[in-house]
Protein backbone atom coordinates (compact mmCIF):
# COMPACT_ATOMS: atom_id res chain seq x y z
CA UNK A 1 0.00 0.00 0.00
CA UNK A 2 1.13 3.55 -0.63
CA UNK A 3 1.27 6.74 1.83
CA UNK A 4 -2.08 7.47 0.80
CA UNK A 5 -3.96 4.38 1.00
CA UNK A 6 -1.96 3.77 4.36
CA UNK A 7 -3.61 7.42 5.54
CA UNK A 8 -6.97 6.40 4.38
CA UNK A 9 -6.93 2.74 6.37
CA UNK A 10 -6.18 4.86 9.65
CA UNK A 11 -8.97 7.22 8.53
CA UNK A 12 -11.16 4.25 8.41
CA UNK A 13 -10.33 2.20 11.24
CA UNK A 14 -10.71 5.78 13.42
CA UNK A 15 -14.06 6.19 11.89
CA UNK A 16 -15.40 2.55 12.37
CA UNK A 17 -13.99 2.84 16.21
CA UNK A 18 -15.93 6.25 16.86
CA UNK A 19 -19.43 5.11 15.32
CA UNK A 20 -18.96 1.81 17.48
CA UNK A 21 -19.22 3.83 20.39
CA UNK A 22 -21.98 6.26 19.27
CA UNK A 23 -23.90 3.21 18.18
CA UNK A 24 -23.33 0.92 21.27
CA UNK A 25 -23.97 3.51 23.76
CA UNK A 26 -27.45 6.15 24.33
CA UNK A 27 -25.99 8.89 26.04
CA UNK A 28 -22.57 10.15 25.38
CA UNK A 29 -20.64 11.58 28.37
CA UNK A 30 -16.96 13.33 28.21
CA UNK A 31 -15.69 14.88 30.84
CA UNK A 32 -12.40 16.37 31.21
CA UNK A 33 -9.92 14.53 33.02
CA UNK A 34 -8.10 17.56 35.19
CA UNK A 35 -11.00 19.84 36.02
CA UNK A 36 -13.47 16.86 35.98
CA UNK A 37 -15.74 19.60 33.71
CA UNK A 38 -18.18 17.98 31.64
CA UNK A 39 -17.57 18.52 28.06
CA UNK A 40 -20.46 16.72 26.15
CA UNK A 41 -23.63 15.14 27.82
CA UNK A 42 -25.77 14.01 25.02
CA UNK A 43 -28.51 11.87 23.94
CA UNK A 44 -28.07 9.52 21.19
CA UNK A 45 -31.03 7.48 21.80
CA UNK A 46 -32.21 5.89 18.66
CA UNK A 47 -35.16 8.12 18.17
CA UNK A 48 -38.74 6.53 16.90
CA UNK A 49 -41.86 8.50 15.07
CA UNK A 50 -44.97 8.29 16.14
CA UNK A 51 -45.89 4.81 13.73
CA UNK A 52 -43.42 2.71 15.46
CA UNK A 53 -43.39 4.27 19.18
CA UNK A 54 -47.32 5.36 19.47
CA UNK A 55 -48.41 8.18 20.62
CA UNK A 56 -50.93 11.50 19.13
CA UNK A 57 -51.25 12.42 15.61
CA UNK A 58 -53.18 16.39 15.54
CA UNK A 59 -54.38 18.80 12.57
CA UNK A 60 -54.37 22.14 14.04
CA UNK A 61 -56.05 25.19 11.64
CA UNK A 62 -55.75 28.95 12.15
CA UNK A 63 -59.26 29.81 14.28
CA UNK A 64 -60.22 32.69 11.87
CA UNK A 65 -62.83 33.51 9.61
CA UNK A 66 -62.37 32.27 5.56
CA UNK A 67 -61.65 36.03 4.52
CA UNK A 68 -58.99 36.45 7.26
CA UNK A 69 -55.74 35.59 5.22
CA UNK A 70 -53.29 33.73 7.11
CA UNK A 71 -49.40 34.98 6.04
CA UNK A 72 -47.09 32.39 6.09
CA UNK A 73 -45.23 34.34 8.95
CA UNK A 74 -48.00 33.94 11.83
CA UNK A 75 -48.77 30.56 10.41
CA UNK A 76 -44.75 29.50 11.05
CA UNK A 77 -44.39 31.68 14.10
CA UNK A 78 -47.36 29.95 15.22
CA UNK A 79 -46.10 26.28 14.82
CA UNK A 80 -42.22 27.46 16.20
CA UNK A 81 -44.36 28.32 19.64
CA UNK A 82 -46.56 25.13 19.54
CA UNK A 83 -43.32 23.09 19.81
CA UNK A 84 -41.87 25.46 22.56
CA UNK A 85 -44.84 24.43 24.08
CA UNK A 86 -44.43 20.60 23.60
CA UNK A 87 -40.75 20.47 24.37
CA UNK A 88 -41.29 22.17 27.63
CA UNK A 89 -44.10 19.90 28.64
CA UNK A 90 -41.57 17.17 28.42
CA UNK A 91 -42.64 16.05 24.23
CA UNK A 92 -40.10 14.46 23.06
CA UNK A 93 -39.16 13.99 19.01
CA UNK A 94 -41.94 16.65 18.27
CA UNK A 95 -42.63 17.12 14.29
CA UNK A 96 -44.61 19.95 13.53
CA UNK A 97 -45.15 21.23 10.36
CA UNK A 98 -47.13 23.64 8.08
CA UNK A 99 -49.79 21.91 5.84
CA UNK A 100 -51.16 24.67 2.97
CA UNK A 101 -52.12 28.13 3.84
CA UNK A 102 -54.07 27.79 7.37
CA UNK A 103 -53.25 23.88 8.91
CA UNK A 104 -50.09 22.41 10.92
CA UNK A 105 -50.03 18.99 10.97
CA UNK A 106 -48.68 17.68 14.82
CA UNK A 107 -46.94 14.24 16.16
CA UNK A 108 -46.15 13.24 19.69
CA UNK A 109 -44.52 10.44 19.94
CA UNK A 110 -44.50 8.87 23.07
CA UNK A 111 -47.00 10.92 24.40
CA UNK A 112 -49.22 9.34 27.39
CA UNK A 113 -51.67 12.42 27.79
CA UNK A 114 -53.14 13.00 24.99
CA UNK A 115 -55.88 15.27 26.29
CA UNK A 116 -53.09 17.52 28.60
CA UNK A 117 -51.20 18.28 25.40
CA UNK A 118 -53.97 19.63 23.16
CA UNK A 119 -55.00 21.46 25.88
CA UNK A 120 -51.48 23.29 26.30
CA UNK A 121 -51.93 23.74 22.46
CA UNK A 122 -54.89 25.30 21.83
CA UNK A 123 -54.35 28.52 24.38
CA UNK A 124 -54.02 31.29 22.72
CA UNK A 125 -51.79 32.24 26.20
CA UNK A 126 -52.34 36.12 24.97
CA UNK A 127 -51.20 37.87 28.75
CA UNK A 128 -52.78 40.97 29.61
CA UNK A 129 -51.96 43.52 32.60
CA UNK A 130 -55.42 45.23 32.55
CA UNK A 131 -56.17 48.56 33.97
CA UNK A 132 -59.11 48.15 36.56
CA UNK A 133 -58.90 51.68 38.77
CA UNK A 134 -60.58 50.90 41.49
CA UNK A 135 -63.42 48.47 41.19
CA UNK A 136 -61.68 45.01 40.00
CA UNK A 137 -63.30 42.64 37.87
CA UNK A 138 -64.02 38.91 40.05
CA UNK A 139 -61.84 36.30 38.49
CA UNK A 140 -63.12 33.93 35.73
CA UNK A 141 -65.02 37.01 34.17
CA UNK A 142 -64.47 37.32 30.75
CA UNK A 143 -63.54 41.19 29.90
CA UNK A 144 -62.96 42.89 26.94
CA UNK A 145 -59.91 45.14 25.90
CA UNK A 146 -58.33 47.59 23.91
CA UNK A 147 -55.98 45.40 22.73
CA UNK A 148 -55.49 44.31 18.95
CA UNK A 149 -59.28 45.35 18.61
CA UNK A 150 -59.90 46.41 14.70
CA UNK A 151 -59.89 50.06 14.38
CA UNK A 152 -63.43 51.37 12.47
CA UNK A 153 -61.16 53.93 10.02
CA UNK A 154 -57.92 52.18 8.91
CA UNK A 155 -59.72 48.62 9.65
CA UNK A 156 -56.05 47.36 11.11
CA UNK A 157 -55.76 45.99 14.23
CA UNK A 158 -54.03 47.54 17.17
CA UNK A 159 -50.11 45.97 17.45
CA UNK A 160 -49.52 47.31 20.82
CA UNK A 161 -51.29 48.99 23.77
CA UNK A 162 -52.14 52.75 23.82
CA UNK A 163 -51.53 54.89 26.68
CA UNK A 164 -54.34 57.50 25.51
CA UNK A 165 -56.88 55.10 24.68
CA UNK A 166 -60.35 55.35 25.76
CA UNK A 167 -62.72 52.40 25.83
CA UNK A 168 -64.95 54.50 23.64
CA UNK A 169 -62.00 54.99 21.45
CA UNK A 170 -61.47 51.54 21.19
CA UNK A 171 -64.81 50.14 21.02
CA UNK A 172 -67.43 52.86 20.78
CA UNK A 173 -70.25 53.85 23.11
CA UNK A 174 -72.09 51.36 25.45
CA UNK A 175 -69.56 48.82 25.70
CA UNK A 176 -67.23 48.12 28.70
CA UNK A 177 -63.32 47.86 27.37
CA UNK A 178 -60.58 47.95 29.70
CA UNK A 179 -57.64 49.47 28.66
CA UNK A 180 -54.04 47.30 28.11
CA UNK A 181 -51.27 48.30 29.89
CA UNK A 182 -48.69 45.59 28.80
CA UNK A 183 -48.80 42.23 27.15
CA UNK A 184 -46.97 39.60 27.04
CA UNK A 185 -44.56 40.09 25.00
CA UNK A 186 -43.01 42.19 27.31
CA UNK A 187 -41.96 39.58 29.64
CA UNK A 188 -38.25 37.98 29.84
CA UNK A 189 -39.13 34.72 32.44
CA UNK A 190 -42.03 33.27 33.70
CA UNK A 191 -41.24 30.65 36.63
CA UNK A 192 -44.03 28.33 39.31
CA UNK A 193 -42.98 29.92 42.69
CA UNK A 194 -44.20 29.53 45.80
CA UNK A 195 -46.17 31.76 48.87
CA UNK A 196 -45.04 31.32 52.48
CA UNK A 197 -48.35 29.56 52.73
CA UNK A 198 -47.54 26.79 49.85
CA UNK A 199 -49.23 28.41 46.86
CA UNK A 200 -48.33 28.14 43.92
CA UNK A 201 -47.68 31.32 41.58
CA UNK A 202 -46.17 32.63 38.52
CA UNK A 203 -43.00 34.88 39.27
CA UNK A 204 -42.37 36.93 36.38
CA UNK A 205 -39.36 39.43 35.14
CA UNK A 206 -40.53 41.91 32.44
CA UNK A 207 -37.43 43.31 30.02
CA UNK A 208 -35.78 46.07 30.27
CA UNK A 209 -38.03 48.43 28.59
CA UNK A 210 -41.34 47.19 29.70
CA UNK A 211 -40.17 47.50 33.41
CA UNK A 212 -39.14 50.97 32.78
CA UNK A 213 -42.89 51.35 31.61
CA UNK A 214 -44.20 49.48 34.64
CA UNK A 215 -42.37 51.18 37.33
CA UNK A 216 -43.90 54.35 36.00
CA UNK A 217 -47.44 53.01 35.64
CA UNK A 218 -47.24 51.51 38.88
CA UNK A 219 -45.79 55.05 40.55
CA UNK A 220 -48.94 56.67 39.30
CA UNK A 221 -51.85 53.96 39.87
CA UNK A 222 -51.29 53.15 43.58
CA UNK A 223 -53.97 51.41 45.65
CA UNK A 224 -55.68 51.10 42.12
CA UNK A 225 -56.48 47.42 40.77
CA UNK A 226 -54.22 45.97 37.94
CA UNK A 227 -56.07 42.86 36.40
CA UNK A 228 -54.17 39.82 35.02
CA UNK A 229 -56.21 38.46 31.87
CA UNK A 230 -55.53 35.48 30.37
CA UNK A 231 -56.67 35.25 26.80
CA UNK A 232 -59.10 37.37 28.00
CA UNK A 233 -60.42 35.77 31.06
CA UNK A 234 -59.49 37.53 34.50
CA UNK A 235 -57.05 35.29 36.66
CA UNK A 236 -56.17 37.48 39.64
CA UNK A 237 -57.20 41.43 40.07
CA UNK A 238 -53.84 42.67 42.94
CA UNK A 239 -54.00 45.88 44.49
CA UNK A 240 -50.94 47.77 43.65
CA UNK A 241 -49.70 48.25 46.88
CA UNK A 242 -46.59 50.33 46.04
CA UNK A 243 -44.33 51.39 43.10
CA UNK A 244 -42.68 48.36 41.52
CA UNK A 245 -38.88 49.58 40.26
CA UNK A 246 -37.19 45.98 38.92
CA UNK A 247 -39.81 44.48 36.68
CA UNK A 248 -40.44 41.60 38.97
CA UNK A 249 -43.80 40.42 39.93
CA UNK A 250 -45.82 37.33 40.66
CA UNK A 251 -49.05 36.29 39.16
CA UNK A 252 -51.49 34.98 41.92
CA UNK A 253 -54.57 33.01 41.74
CA UNK A 254 -55.89 29.18 42.91
CA UNK A 255 -53.66 27.28 40.57
CA UNK A 256 -52.95 23.89 41.19
CA UNK A 257 -49.21 22.61 40.53
CA UNK A 258 -49.65 21.39 36.71
CA UNK A 259 -51.87 24.87 35.96
CA UNK A 260 -49.05 26.69 37.26
CA UNK A 261 -46.32 24.86 35.21
CA UNK A 262 -48.58 24.93 32.00
CA UNK A 263 -49.39 29.01 32.31
CA UNK A 264 -45.87 29.42 32.74
CA UNK A 265 -44.68 27.71 29.89
CA UNK A 266 -47.14 29.31 27.76
CA UNK A 267 -46.29 32.52 28.93
CA UNK A 268 -42.25 31.78 28.24
CA UNK A 269 -42.90 30.56 24.71
CA UNK A 270 -44.90 33.50 24.05
CA UNK A 271 -48.57 34.17 22.79
CA UNK A 272 -49.85 32.60 19.92
CA UNK A 273 -49.61 35.41 16.93
CA UNK A 274 -53.62 33.60 15.82
CA UNK A 275 -55.67 31.48 17.33
CA UNK A 276 -55.41 27.60 17.26
CA UNK A 277 -58.21 24.95 17.09
CA UNK A 278 -57.70 21.07 16.99
CA UNK A 279 -59.61 20.14 13.94
CA UNK A 280 -58.99 16.36 14.21
CA UNK A 281 -56.48 14.25 16.88
CA UNK A 282 -55.95 10.51 17.34
CA UNK A 283 -54.08 8.34 19.40
CA UNK A 284 -51.55 5.84 17.97
CA UNK A 285 -51.00 2.54 19.83
CA UNK A 286 -47.74 1.41 20.34
CA UNK A 287 -48.91 -2.56 19.45
CA UNK A 288 -48.65 -1.71 16.00
CA UNK A 289 -45.20 0.34 15.99
CA UNK A 290 -43.61 -2.57 18.07
CA UNK A 291 -45.13 -5.03 15.22
CA UNK A 292 -44.14 -2.97 11.88
CA UNK A 293 -40.32 -2.50 14.05
CA UNK A 294 -39.73 -6.18 13.90
CA UNK A 295 -41.13 -7.04 10.47
CA UNK A 296 -38.80 -4.39 9.34
CA UNK A 297 -35.61 -5.31 11.01
CA UNK A 298 -36.67 -8.85 9.78
CA UNK A 299 -36.63 -8.31 6.61
CA UNK A 300 -33.32 -5.74 6.67
CA UNK A 301 -31.65 -8.67 7.92
CA UNK A 302 -32.76 -10.83 4.56
CA UNK A 303 -32.20 -8.34 2.42
CA UNK A 304 -28.54 -7.79 3.86
CA UNK A 305 -27.98 -11.43 3.99
CA UNK A 306 -29.01 -11.76 0.19
CA UNK A 307 -26.59 -8.94 -0.79
CA UNK A 308 -23.73 -10.25 1.33
CA UNK A 309 -24.38 -13.34 -0.44
CA UNK A 310 -24.62 -12.52 -3.86
CA UNK A 311 -21.38 -10.36 -3.27
CA UNK A 312 -19.55 -13.21 -1.67
CA UNK A 313 -20.37 -15.74 -4.54
CA UNK A 314 -20.06 -13.90 -7.61
CA UNK A 315 -16.93 -12.08 -7.08
CA UNK A 316 -15.26 -13.65 -4.87
CA UNK A 317 -12.37 -11.99 -3.16
CA UNK A 318 -13.35 -8.49 -3.85
CA UNK A 319 -17.21 -9.57 -2.92
CA UNK A 320 -15.54 -10.40 0.60
CA UNK A 321 -13.89 -7.12 0.72
CA UNK A 322 -17.32 -5.22 0.10
CA UNK A 323 -19.48 -7.23 2.40
CA UNK A 324 -16.57 -5.72 5.18
CA UNK A 325 -17.28 -2.53 3.61
CA UNK A 326 -20.85 -2.97 3.44
CA UNK A 327 -21.04 -3.69 7.63
CA UNK A 328 -19.01 -0.64 7.87
CA UNK A 329 -21.87 1.38 6.04
CA UNK A 330 -24.39 0.34 8.33
CA UNK A 331 -22.12 1.18 11.30
CA UNK A 332 -21.81 4.76 9.59
CA UNK A 333 -25.40 4.97 8.72
CA UNK A 334 -26.84 4.38 12.53
CA UNK A 335 -24.19 6.28 14.05
CA UNK A 336 -25.27 9.40 11.68
CA UNK A 337 -29.14 8.80 12.46
CA UNK A 338 -28.41 9.06 16.05
CA UNK A 339 -25.85 12.01 16.21
CA UNK A 340 -28.38 14.01 13.99
CA UNK A 341 -30.82 12.77 14.87
CA UNK A 342 -33.26 11.41 12.40
CA UNK A 343 -36.68 10.15 13.69
CA UNK A 344 -37.06 6.89 12.32
CA UNK A 345 -40.73 5.87 10.71
CA UNK A 346 -41.29 2.93 8.75
CA UNK A 347 -40.65 5.21 5.40
CA UNK A 348 -37.05 6.01 7.09
CA UNK A 349 -36.32 2.55 7.31
CA UNK A 350 -37.40 1.57 3.37
CA UNK A 351 -35.28 4.53 2.99
CA UNK A 352 -32.43 3.25 4.57
CA UNK A 353 -33.17 -0.44 3.17
CA UNK A 354 -33.14 0.93 -0.39
CA UNK A 355 -29.91 3.34 0.01
CA UNK A 356 -28.09 -0.18 0.97
CA UNK A 357 -28.92 -1.28 -2.93
CA UNK A 358 -27.61 2.00 -3.64
CA UNK A 359 -24.15 0.74 -1.76
CA UNK A 360 -23.94 -2.26 -3.56
CA UNK A 361 -24.60 -1.36 -6.70
CA UNK A 362 -21.58 0.98 -6.85
CA UNK A 363 -19.22 -1.85 -5.45
CA UNK A 364 -21.13 -3.99 -8.48
CA UNK A 365 -19.95 -1.21 -11.33
CA UNK A 366 -16.93 -1.37 -10.31
CA UNK A 367 -15.75 -5.20 -9.53
CA UNK A 368 -17.32 -5.76 -13.18
CA UNK A 369 -14.95 -2.98 -14.31
CA UNK A 370 -12.21 -4.70 -12.24
CA UNK A 371 -12.74 -7.81 -14.35
CA UNK A 372 -13.03 -6.25 -17.42
CA UNK A 373 -9.34 -4.48 -17.02
CA UNK A 374 -8.01 -8.08 -15.40
CA UNK A 375 -9.11 -9.83 -18.56
CA UNK A 376 -7.23 -6.90 -20.94
CA UNK A 377 -3.91 -8.07 -18.93
CA UNK A 378 -3.90 -5.08 -16.46
CA UNK A 379 -1.31 -5.58 -13.37
CA UNK A 380 -4.08 -5.98 -10.24
CA UNK A 381 -3.01 -2.62 -9.16
CA UNK A 382 -3.46 -0.90 -12.21
CA UNK A 383 -6.73 -2.67 -12.84
CA UNK A 384 -8.24 -1.80 -9.09
CA UNK A 385 -7.20 2.07 -9.61
CA UNK A 386 -8.59 1.81 -13.57
CA UNK A 387 -11.91 -0.05 -12.49
CA UNK A 388 -12.69 3.18 -9.92
CA UNK A 389 -11.85 5.65 -12.55
CA UNK A 390 -14.08 4.13 -15.20
CA UNK A 391 -16.81 3.54 -12.99
CA UNK A 392 -16.73 6.46 -11.48
CA UNK A 393 -18.94 8.68 -13.63
CA UNK A 394 -22.04 6.10 -13.51
CA UNK A 395 -21.59 5.82 -9.72
CA UNK A 396 -21.78 9.60 -9.70
CA UNK A 397 -24.54 10.40 -12.07
CA UNK A 398 -26.81 7.81 -10.58
CA UNK A 399 -26.13 8.89 -7.22
CA UNK A 400 -26.72 11.98 -7.84
CA UNK A 401 -29.84 12.04 -9.53
CA UNK A 402 -31.01 10.05 -6.43
CA UNK A 403 -30.27 13.22 -4.12
CA UNK A 404 -31.94 15.51 -6.46
CA UNK A 405 -34.88 12.96 -6.21
CA UNK A 406 -34.49 13.28 -2.58
CA UNK A 407 -34.51 16.86 -2.14
CA UNK A 408 -37.66 17.31 -4.20
CA UNK A 409 -39.48 14.48 -1.84
CA UNK A 410 -37.65 16.32 1.15
CA UNK A 411 -39.75 20.06 0.10
CA UNK A 412 -42.68 18.07 -0.87
CA UNK A 413 -42.95 16.31 2.35
CA UNK A 414 -42.52 20.18 4.28
CA UNK A 415 -44.88 21.89 2.43
CA UNK A 416 -47.56 19.42 2.62
CA UNK A 417 -46.62 18.04 6.10
CA UNK A 418 -46.05 14.54 4.90
CA UNK A 419 -43.53 13.73 7.65
CA UNK A 420 -43.15 10.11 6.53
CA UNK A 421 -42.10 11.03 3.06
CA UNK A 422 -39.60 14.04 4.60
CA UNK A 423 -38.41 10.76 6.78
CA UNK A 424 -38.15 8.95 3.50
CA UNK A 425 -36.16 11.13 1.70
CA UNK A 426 -33.68 12.18 4.88
CA UNK A 427 -32.35 8.73 5.38
CA UNK A 428 -32.01 7.86 1.97
CA UNK A 429 -30.18 10.87 1.19
CA UNK A 430 -28.01 9.93 3.66
CA UNK A 431 -27.61 6.55 3.08
CA UNK A 432 -26.70 7.29 -0.70
CA UNK A 433 -23.80 10.15 1.24
CA UNK A 434 -22.48 7.08 3.06
CA UNK A 435 -22.56 4.61 0.47
CA UNK A 436 -20.45 6.71 -1.71
CA UNK A 437 -17.80 7.32 0.71
CA UNK A 438 -17.83 3.31 1.77
CA UNK A 439 -17.85 2.26 -2.16
CA UNK A 440 -15.12 4.72 -3.42
CA UNK A 441 -12.55 4.88 -0.19
CA UNK A 442 -13.42 2.06 2.16
CA UNK A 443 -13.61 -1.01 -0.19
CA UNK A 444 -10.75 0.79 -2.67
CA UNK A 445 -8.71 0.93 1.00
CA UNK A 446 -9.48 -2.88 1.71
CA UNK A 447 -8.41 -3.76 -1.98
CA UNK A 448 -4.94 -2.37 -1.77
CA UNK A 449 -4.92 -3.50 1.79
CA UNK A 450 -5.59 -7.33 1.15
CA UNK A 451 -4.54 -7.48 -2.86
CA UNK A 452 -1.60 -5.60 -3.78
CA UNK A 453 0.67 -7.55 -3.07
CA UNK A 454 -1.27 -10.56 -4.52
CA UNK A 455 -0.39 -12.51 -7.97
CA UNK A 456 -3.60 -12.62 -10.31
CA UNK A 457 -2.50 -15.05 -12.77
CA UNK A 458 -2.08 -17.65 -9.55
CA UNK A 459 -5.57 -17.14 -8.40
CA UNK A 460 -7.80 -16.01 -10.96
CA UNK A 461 -10.48 -17.64 -9.01
CA UNK A 462 -10.72 -15.77 -6.14
CA UNK A 463 -11.93 -13.01 -8.62
CA UNK A 464 -14.57 -14.77 -10.38
CA UNK A 465 -12.63 -15.25 -13.67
Amino acid sequence: MNRRQTNWLVIVILLVAFSLWIDLNNNILVVNPFSQETLVNRDVSVKLGLDLRGGLQALLEADLPPERVVTADELNNAKNILENRANALGVSEVVMQVAGERRIVAEFPGVSNPEEVVTALKQTALLEFVEMGNSPVPEGTTIQTDFGLVGPASGTATATPEAGATPAEAQGAGAQVYHTVLTGTSLEDAHVAQDSLGHFQIAFTLKSDAADLFREYTRTHTTQYLGIVLDKRVISAPIIRTEIPDGQGVIQGTFTSEEANALAIQLRSGALPIPIKVVESRTVGPTLGEESVRKSVLAGAIGLSVVILFMALNYRMPGILADIALVCYAIFSLMLFKLVPVVLTLPGIAGFILSIGMAVDANVLIFERLKEELRAGRSLRQAIDLAWTRAWPSIRDSNFSTLITCLILYFFGNTFGASMVKGFAVTLSLGVLVSLFTAINVTRTFLHLTLDNLNFAEHPRWFGL
